[in-house]
């Protein structure tokens, strides 16, 4: 699949180049991006293509490809090479992002943005993986911080990025703008990202790989149709449901069984892995919940702009942005993070019960203030299960385990979406379906009407997102301290609480 790699950096570190890895976190950069950067465009688009009743599609099939082909794109480097399957990846994602930009007509371009989004599964996946294998575990700590930053500035850059794009050049220019982009990307791991030359004959999972698109295919459109197209107990959904449901039981013997299995199931036996992928299910989940239903309430109900409802989020932005840092900083140079988590699901809750009197009369500046510290709880959980996950696996499937936490994530943000949608539209009582400028035409007490609405629609989505956070805390006290993989144990780290007793605190570390 790919030409022999280079020779392997020394043990410690010291051999990897940094240029190398900037290359590798622009690809990441890519596939975050264009995940928020359409967004500002989507009324232009409709505009040009028609369509409007498949407008939602323009989104979700790139994230469903994306979700699949996760694990796919992961086991394939773990097989192959991780440097060649993640140039491959950015070579299809850049074909899908020119195919999308030419785009003729909707269906056209739901279809090349499903392109895009096969090869997006891999940026993440493919660039996580071999900085993974680069980098020992304290440096890579260090890192993992840095590729923190990429996520909430994707987040909010990404619709600032779309509408200037869309305002003073073209819609087609939100996809061509990767172009440029990811070809210094591919340049740049090409020439300076050296591995040690992997040569691994085995089969992929196929029969794993159907499965595993099955239950997620079935999940996605169980979120998307559920209570919107179709009711929850209609044919339609409950087939769906039991779908998923055979499909995702089935998954599991069949990679007990396999060969060389897409999510190696030796990954579970290590708790701490279990439970990362747990809290990144959770966590993602609040992230994109609360990341679609805000700009609502900052653009409907306090007037902004789009651009200006992007950075009203700045301060949730920096939140998350600084416990990022923060949590990477900290563990390269304790190897301690048991707490982080458990602090993190903790910040979330109560990050989101702050915004409870967020409604009509709130004034904007404290509005965009109270996002900060739910942004700073998200920041800690993300980290630190992306840490865990990363150093909680073998070398070898490093690649599988970077690809299942990035999947849980996903899977986690769009059934957040989905049913807290259901829970935001539930609590709607009014002609909500307006347009933002639509809303500041109307007469005072229809405006009113709305913007009541819409806040109410808010606040069962900040109720459902403290849920969803006090469950992450829950589950994150069964996280156990255990030592990084290449450190040497000291009195410090083996006499600190971690939550177990006898046979359980003397077992090997995994991390």
């Amino acid at each position: 699949m790919s030409a022999p790699e280079e020779a392997a950096p020394a043990e410690d570190g010291s051999a990897y180049d940094r240029l190398g890895v900037f290359g590798l976190l622009l690809g990441m950069f890519l596939a975050m991006l264009d995940g928020t950067i359409v967004g500002t465009a989507l009324p232009t688009i409709v505009g040009d293509l028609g369509g409007v009743k498949e407008l939602s599609w323009v989104v979700t099939s790139y994230l469903l490809a994306a979700a699949v082909t996760t694990p796919l794109w992961g086991k394939l480097g773990d097989l192959a090479g991780r440097k060649g399957a993640f140039m491959a990846s950015i070579g299809v994602f850049l074909a899908g992002s020119a195919l999308s930009g030419m785009s003729g007509s909707m269906a056209e371009l739901i279809a090349f943005r499903a392109v895009q989004g096969l090869g997006a599964g891999g940026l993440m996946v493919g660039a996580m993986a071999i900085i993974g294998e680069l980098v020992p575990p304290r440096e890579g700590a260090r890192l993992q911080s840095m590729i923190g930053v990429i996520v909430p500035v994707a987040f909010v850059g990404g619709p600032l990025l779309g509408g200037l794009l869309t305002d003073h050049l073209d819609w087609r220019w939100t996809f061509y703008v990767n172009l440029p982009v990811g070809g210094i990307a591919l340049l740049v791991v090409a020439t300076r990202v050296r591995l040690a030359a992997r040569r691994v004959r085995a089969r992929i999972d196929l029969t794993g790989a159907a499965l595993l698109t099955g239950g997620i295919v079935a999940l996605t459109l169980l979120g998307s149709w559920g209570g919107v197209r179709y009711g929850w107990t209609s044919p339609q959904i409950i087939g769906l449901a039991v779908a998923a449901a055979v499909a995702l039981a089935l998954f599991v013997p069949v990679e007990r069984r396999a060969a060389e299995p897409i999510v190696p199931p030796r990954l579970f036996a290590s708790r701490n892995f279990a439970l990362a992928q747990v809290l990144s299910f959770l966590a993602g989940a609040v992230m994109l919940g609360l990341m679609t239903y805000l700009p609502q309430y900052m653009q409907v109900v306090r007037g902004a702009s789009p651009a200006g409802g992007g950075m009203l989020l700045l301060p949730l932005m920096f939140g998350m942005l600084t416990a990022q840092l923060g949590t990477g900083r900290i563990v390269g140079k304790t190897g301690r993070y048991r707490w982080f988590p458990v602090l993190g699901g903790a910040l979330a809750a109560a990050g989101s019960l702050v915004m409870l009197p967020l409604g009509t009369h709130t004034p904007t500046p404290v509005a965009s203030a109270l996002t900060a510290l739910v942004g700073v709880g998200i920041g800690l959980l993300t980290q630190s299960t992306m840490l865990i996950t990363m150093y909680g696996a073998d070398p070898r499937d490093m690649g599988a385990a970077s690809g299942t936490v990035n999947l849980m994530r996903t899977l986690g943000g769009s059934l957040g979406v989905a049913l807290l949608g259901a829970i935001y539209a539930s609590r709607l009582d009014g002609p909500v379906n307006l347009t933002p400028a639509q809303v500041n035409a109307l007469p005072e007490a229809a405006r009113d009407t709305v913007r009541d609405a819409v806040s109410s629609g808010l606040h069962g989505v900040v109720i459902g997102s403290a849920v969803v956070a006090l469950l992450a805390f829950a589950v994150a006290w069964l996280v156990r301290q255990e030592t990084l993989r290449g450190d040497t144990p000291d009195a410090g780290t083996e006499g600190e609480d971690n939550g177990t007793e006898g046979e359980d605190a003397a077992e090997p570390a995994h991390l």
